[in-house]
């Protein structure tokens, strides 16, 4: 725990951030660091809690009141050691997480939480700056290879682990850059991509070798990999995105986020992109149709374009401002957020179906919606619209970040023929295999979309499923 009395004496503070007029001129990190002091006293609110339910919400079982502890004490290099003991990547999920840690924390039963993720972050980038992160070299090689089938956040987990039990490693990315959506998902302003260069270089000298423009069951063939590696783990993540299948739908400028994100990450990193490839918000009326993490991604890109409006409109209630009467604690606090994107602009609408698309000289000019209100018959969840709220407006450029519906069934699924589940995703056993022996799988290829923590959870379990079915015995760590 950190000091005694610390919950008490503390309040929780906010995140730092760079003023909006200020970070809406440029890419760079949103965030501002913390002063270590008032980030020590943070630390110190962690309390003695008995059974600390962070373990519980943290997919990866960090341990939180362990670090909080040695934070609050000035003990930085112990810090970065016990919160390595379960996370690969801190500097990724100090940054991008949501923090279900933070909604399990037993100070927050009637109180804020204690302000896990910024710790955890702080911890990372001290150990970086430093300079007292160094290689982590395996002690004795097994001469077994292991092919890792993308290299987003359950990718990357699952190659550092294998690594580091022995085993030769590859990771195939079918991009042109190391990294999934890490790389091209994640806007420059939420995550700088030398913060992900940095760790790639660590994995590097580590031995692990990584392969761009390897897009295996294209040109790369599946059946090659079986006969090279001892054992194959795919992390290619849910690619499908969910489309909105309305009358209009193919008008030029209704586009997909993760075309519109990646397009701009790529000229982030360098890239030339032709004017009449890219897609951009630049004097246009734009609107956003979906209210997650992705939509918010868009929002602030959208921002930093140059939109004359944006309008983000979400299929749900808006939800309360303090927990429900049926959400209570441990679960994940289901309340009104508001995303620094959102503190940058926008309009923010809840209940709202979108009917149609209409438009000229085949592209979108209108967009034509109703207000809807949720029931619930016979179990089943359902959204009807309320007569008399029609509407519509203007809209240049649509951009549909309704999630994902699951990997692509093409490529491995399917010239490996494996078992998919109910849901479309890949099925996998206790030790994470497929249905295909030798064949292993983790991520949102497997799960679902998810969040980064979940992702770095089941690599680092996956990677204990493949050591073990190559050495018969695994000392691993599996949290899941």
């Amino acid at each position: 725990m950190g000091k005694v009395t610390g919950f008490i004496e503390f309040k929780r503070d906010k995140q730092p951030y760079r003023l909006v007029g200020e970070r809406l001129g440029d890419w760079k990190q949103q965030m501002l660091p913390w002063p270590r002091d008032l980030l020590q006293r943070q630390g110190a609110r962690c309390m003695d809690c008995g059974i600390p339910f962070c373990h519980q919400g943290c997919p990866l079982g960090n341990l939180i009141p362990d670090w909080n502890d040695l934070v609050y004490r000035n003990k930085w290099g112990e810090a970065i050691e016990r919160l390595h003991a379960t996370n690969n990547f801190p500097e990724f999920t100090g940054t991008l997480c949501p923090a279900p840690c933070e909604g399990s924390c037993v100070l927050g039963i009637n109180n804020d939480p204690v302000t896990i993720k910024a710790i955890e972050l702080a911890i990372a980038d001290h150990a970086f700056d430093a300079g007292s992160l160094k290689p982590e070299l395996p002690q004795v090689r097994t001469g077994k290879k292991v092919a890792v089938v993308g290299s987003g956040p359950a990718g990357l987990a699952a190659a550092q682990q294998l690594n580091r039990a022995g085993h030769w490693v590859t990771v195939l990315e079918r991009d042109d850059r190391i990294g999934g959506l890490l790389r091209y998902g994640i806007p420059e302003f939420k995550m700088e991509k030398w913060v992900l260069d940095r760790r790639l270089e660590l994995m590097r000298k580590e031995g692990i070798d990584f392969q761009v423009k390897a897009n295996v069951g294209t040109n790369v063939d599946v059946t090659d990999l079986t006969r090279e590696f001892d054992a194959i783990l795919l992390a290619g993540g849910a690619t499908i995105p969910r489309d909105l299948k309305i009358p209009g739908r193919e008008l030029e400028g209704i586009r997909f986020a993760m075309e519109y994100l990646t397009l701009q990450n790529r000229r982030g990193e360098g890239d030339v992109i032709p004017d009449e490839e890219f897609i951009t918000a630049k004097g246009k009326r734009v609107v956003i149709i979906g209210g997650g993490d992705t939509g918010a991604d868009c929002l602030g890109t959208v921002h930093r374009q140059g939109a004359i409006s944006v309008h983000q409109f979400e299929l749900l209630p808006r939800p309360p401002d303090e927990r429900a009467p049926d959400n209570p604690w441990p679960q994940w606090p289901n309340v009104f957020r508001t995303s620094a994107a959102h503190e940058e602009g926008g309009i923010r609408e809840y209940a709202v179906s979108t009917t149609r698309f209409s438009g000229e000289n085949g592209r979108v000019k209108r967009l034509h919606a109703h207000r809807v209100e949720m029931v619930r018959e016979g179990g089943r969840l359902d959204f009807k619209p309320i007569p008399g709220t029609e509407f519509e407006m203007e809209v240049n450029l649509v951009l549909l970040a309704m999630g994902f519906l699951g990997p692509d069934p093409r490529g491995p699924i399917e010239q490996l023929g494996l078992r998919l589940t109910e849901r479309g995703n890949v099925w996998r056993d206790q030790n994470w295999m497929t249905s295909v022996r030798g064949v292993f799988t983790a991520g949102d290829m497997q799960r679902g979309q998810s969040l980064i923590v979940w992702a770095i959870a089941e690599g680092r379990s996956a990677a204990r499923g493949v050591d073990l079915y190559l050495m018969g015995r695994s000392d691993l760590p599996a949290p899941l």
